[in-house]
Formats: structure tokens, sequence, C-alpha cells
């Protein structure tokens, strides 16, 4: 008789970590993922600007399962109005939150959220609150460089993109359709 595994559902948490190129791709290839099997999902990005990404196009395809929603004002560290930024984060994460208290999506990603508590925007503990305590089926991904121990910790899935060797350093420009 063959041993039979247990199956476990419940919503997982997935950081993707480090300071190589993917961690969004890996993403959206999630969240395609779940759209296939006709879960609703729901992006939020912290840091991005309003400046065309070709992944927003795709997203207007899937209107009736997708929100995308872009939340920041580029990059934080070239800033012309930190306070701004901290404000704009903080709206984005209360946006967050309720997004994830009232469990309408499957999967939500939470991209470029580990910046937040790096710059000391938001506190740490209360998006680690947050998440940790999700509706038990909503899988959530969180993206972003540094994340915490804490973060690590918490999460069911952990990957770190290494930078190995990367077009720019040898003068290549961002391309549409493989970086933007």
């Amino acid at each position: 008789m063959a041993h039979e595994r247990p199956q476990k559902n419940k919503g997982l948490l997935a950081v993707f970590t480090g300071n190589g190129k993917g961690k969004t791709t890996s993403s959206l290839g999630l969240a395609f993922r779940a759209l296939g099997h006709g879960q609703r999902v729901c992006i939020i990005q912290f840091i991005k600007g309003s400046w065309k990404y070709g992944e927003l196009e795709a997203a207007k395809q899937f209107s009736s399962l997708l929100d995308f929603h872009v939340m920041g004002r580029g990059f934080t560290w070239k800033s012309d109005d930190l306070e701004k930024d901290k404000q704009v984060a903080l709206d984005a994460w209360e946006f967050a939150s309720k997004v994830i208290r009232e469990n309408k999506y499957a999967l939500v990603i939470l991209d470029e959220l580990t910046y937040l508590p790096y710059y000391k925007m938001i506190d740490e503990q209360e998006i680690l609150s947050t998440i940790t305590s999700r509706p038990s089926s909503q899988h959530v991904v969180v993206t972003g460089r540094y994340a915490s121990a804490e973060l690590i910790e918490a999460a069911d899935l952990v990957t770190e993109m290494l930078e190995i060797k990367h077009p720019y350093k040898s003068g290549v420009s961002a391309q549409k359709g493989f970086e933007f």
C-alpha cells in the first residue's frame, strides 16, 4: 500500500528578495498562474511610478479577475520629497491592509513592499502583523530587496535573486518587453 501524504491547503506567504533581477517578474508569473485558474488577483506596487510598463497593458486583458494598483512616486532613493513619499507609502499600506482583510482575492502581491520598512516609512511589525493574520486561504507575495530576518522567518517560501551578470553593466539600457 502506497503511503499517502496528507493534503494541506493553506494560503502561503512568499518572499522574493535579493539584489538580482526577477522579483517582480516572478510574482507576475504567479499572478498569471492564478488567473489561469480563474482566481482573483490584486497587485499593489509600492515604489514604481506611473510610467508605462508592459505588465500594465497586459493587465487590462484580465480586468474581471485582476486589480493592478501602482501607488508609488518612483524610486524613493532618488526622491525630491521624502515626506511626500512617506505619506504615499502610508496610504498605499493602508490600502493594502484593507485589501488583505477584505479577502476578495486568492493572491495579493505586495510589490517592493520591503523598501518601506527598510527606509523607515512603515513599521515592520505592523506589516508582519497584517500579513501573518491574513485570511487562512489567501496567498501573499512580498517582493523587494532587503527582506528582514523577521519577514523571512514568517514566510513559507523565500527565494533570493542573486545577480551574477546584468546587461546594464555592459552598457545595455533597460528594454521594452524585457525590463518594463
